[in-house]
């Protein structure tokens, strides 16, 4: 503290023998450069009433809690704001002391003097400051991509890094080509990316187009053929999860673009606070991430449910470092236990239960598995929504699948069915909202083709894609469990809710993505085509042929309204349960048909081993 008080003192002191400066310029200019004795007195005699008005000014304004190494406009504006404080001050001060022929212009004067001279003072001292790092340590050459307004907002987060230098722009737009921004120049176009970066032999090239834009997929495709490492800015959820505020390197999430989700913060928060919330498949990938959103809405009891062991144990140790203060229960249980499930419920009572517990790897599923896909997908759901009306749950979410649409595999047909199932349920207990929400594939989740592409290329190739013109839809875990959880609070009793999954992208165009995110070329690592596999369709849809979709108060979110499908619960759990440990295909495939009408032949045959 005493040291900040001679810091503040010692500045003071500097300004305000500016500000005597901008006095005597101000007299000085006012007399064409030659002050008459008469008026020198005069000036001198304002001298007190000038240091105090000005003190009091800039104090005021408090300017003495700037750092003079990281200046800037709002600075500045603080600044002009204290001397206009100041000159008010010391012009009534002499004008009531009523001074014979104190001229009235030099106390217009010396205040626009003072502005300049304290500012400079501060701009010399911050150029000073980063010249000083810069000739310490240059840092590592940087290409900065994006419009000049992008890459203006980049540059200001830049200054004073002694880790980068940004030696030049590159432009979606023609017509910046040539400017200069803080001065770094606009090198040319974003197709010429790699090609400038090798001239100006540039170590990285930072992103700043906005996430999603045509420019971050452009600048990928354009740095193919270079060793040049792609950055991004961190994104603000990332500012307070990361020491360091600087670039990053750029994520296949930062390519997508997808827009944050907007929560009902306050509704979900008085749906979760201080309630009990159990999640069945709770160390799956969105089975976590449901644990870790409810967490953040102040939950008394969080209790998880999985059948691994490992993943259970994984959850605990993360939740118990994240959320101390939170009480978790992790239980290793299968859902198709449902005396087990039960057990569990009827001890914690949760107030809500998401049930993510499912299997769902396609190819898998379609041979040799079938009867644990019905077994866990539809029975294990059935148990779990009972179970969920039995304790009294004020709401039931189910995890479904844009699979179970027009259904041509086994997984698909079978979430479908447990839809069918939780509807049914809902007619059973009416004090349970019971709601299905249905999305595509999640980015980076187990089973999904992002790890295994990432394996593929680590392995150095080649990178396995099933058709040249299969498209899916993609979303990132943490937006697909924050919908799961917006869709719970808003849904009614019986409702599947369809996610806004913006625009399908084709898989090999995603291989494509990943292999530049690595740093290879295609040359480096091939793609190969294996054709599709069983039960796999070209594209994937969010809604059936017969059913249409209705608005909600969320833009991300539909709720598609169907035929009203009735489902006989008692003998669908029978046939499961009668089938036996391992039924014939035919016979399985038939039956299912006739539970899902929509579901259809597979398109390929199975491949035996």
């Amino acid at each position: 503290m005493k040291s900040l008080g001679k810091t503040t003192l010692m500045l003071l002191a500097i300004d305000l023998a500016l500000v005597l400066v901008a006095l005597w310029a101000a007299f000085w200019l006012r007399f064409n450069f030659d002050i008459p004795d008469e008026y020198a007195r005069l000036a001198m005699q304002a001298v007190p009433w000038c240091l105090a008005g000005y003190g009091a000014g800039l104090s005021f304004a408090r300017v003495y809690r700037h750092v003079w190494s990281y200046i800037g406009l709002p600075e500045l504006r603080q600044l002009g704001l204290g001397i206009l404080f100041g000159g008010l001050l010391t012009a009534a001060a002499v004008l009531m002391q009523r001074m014979p022929s104190f001229p009235r212009s030099v106390l217009l004067l010396q205040p626009l003097i003072a502005l300049l001279l304290l500012g400079a003072a501060r701009a010399g001292w911050r150029t000073l400051v980063e010249r000083r790092a810069l000739g310490g340590a240059m840092g590592r050459r940087l290409i900065i991509v994006g419009l000049l307004q992008d890459a203006s907002d980049a540059l200001r987060a830049l200054k004073g890094s002694q880790q980068w230098n940004p030696v030049g722009i590159v432009s979606p737009s023609a017509a910046e080509v040539g400017r200069t921004l803080q001065n770094v120049r606009v090198l040319g176009q974003t197709a010429a990316l790699a090609e400038i970066c090798e001239q100006e032999q540039a170590h990285a090239a930072l992103i700043a187009s906005p996430p999603g834009s045509e420019a971050r997929r452009d600048a990928l495709m354009s740095a193919a053929g270079s060793r040049v490492a792609l950055l991004t800015m961190p994104r603000p959820d990332e500012w307070l999860k990361t020491e360091s505020a600087g670039p990053r390197k750029i994520e296949l999430e930062d390519l997508l673009g997808r827009t944050q989700v907007q929560l009902d913060e306050a509704g979900l928060a008085d749906l979760m606070s201080g309630q009990t919330v159990l999640v069945t498949g709770a160390g799956g990938s969105i089975g976590s991430e449901l644990c870790r959103q409810v967490a953040r809405f102040g939950i008394a009891r969080l209790v998880c449910v999985d059948v691994s062991e490992y993943a259970v144990y994984q959850l605990e140790q993360e939740m118990r470092a994240s959320h101390p203060q939170m009480h978790g229960h992790y239980y290793t249980a299968n859902v198709r236990e449902a005396d087990r499930l039960r057990a569990i419920a009827m001890r914690h009572r949760p107030a809500v239960v998401l049930h993510a517990a499912a299997y769902k790897h396609v190819p898998l599923m379609e041979e040799l598995n079938e009867i644990e896909a019905l077994r866990t997908n539809v029975q294990g759901t059935l148990n779990a929504a009972r179970v969920a009306g039995e304790c009294g749950a004020r709401r039931f979410v189910m995890i479904s699948t844009d699979k179970a649409v027009n259904p041509t595999n086994v997984m698909g047909a079978s979430k479908r069915l447990a839809e069918l199932m939780v509807q049914g349920v809902a007619t059973e207990y009416a004090g349970t909202q019971y709601v299905s929400v249905r999305f595509g594939n999640v980015l980076g989740s187990s089973g999904s083709v992002v790890p295994l592409f990432t394996a593929q290329i680590a392995r150095g190739g080649p990178v396995t894609v099933t058709h040249p013109e299969i498209v899916r839809y993609f979303m990132t875990i943490p937006e697909a469990a924050q919908l799961v959880l917006q869709a719970g609070l808003m849904g009614r009793s019986g409702q599947i809710f369809v996610l806004d999954m913006g625009e399908p992208m084709k898989i090999v165009e995603l291989a494509r993505m990943l292999i530049r995110l690595s740093g290879k070329t295609e040359e480096e690592i091939p793609i190969s085509y294996t054709g599709l596999r069983p039960g796999e369709k070209l594209y994937e849809e969010l809604l059936a042929d017969d059913e249409t979709t209705e608005p909600t108060p969320h833009p991300k979110l539909r709720i598609a309204k169907s035929a009203g499908q009735r489902l006989d619960i008692a003998a669908v759990t029978h046939w499961i349960t009668q089938a036996g440990p391992l039924p014939a295909e035919d016979a399985l495939r038939q039956w299912l048909h006739e539970q899902v009408p929509e579901y259809g032949p597979r398109t390929v045959p199975l491949r035996r081993g």
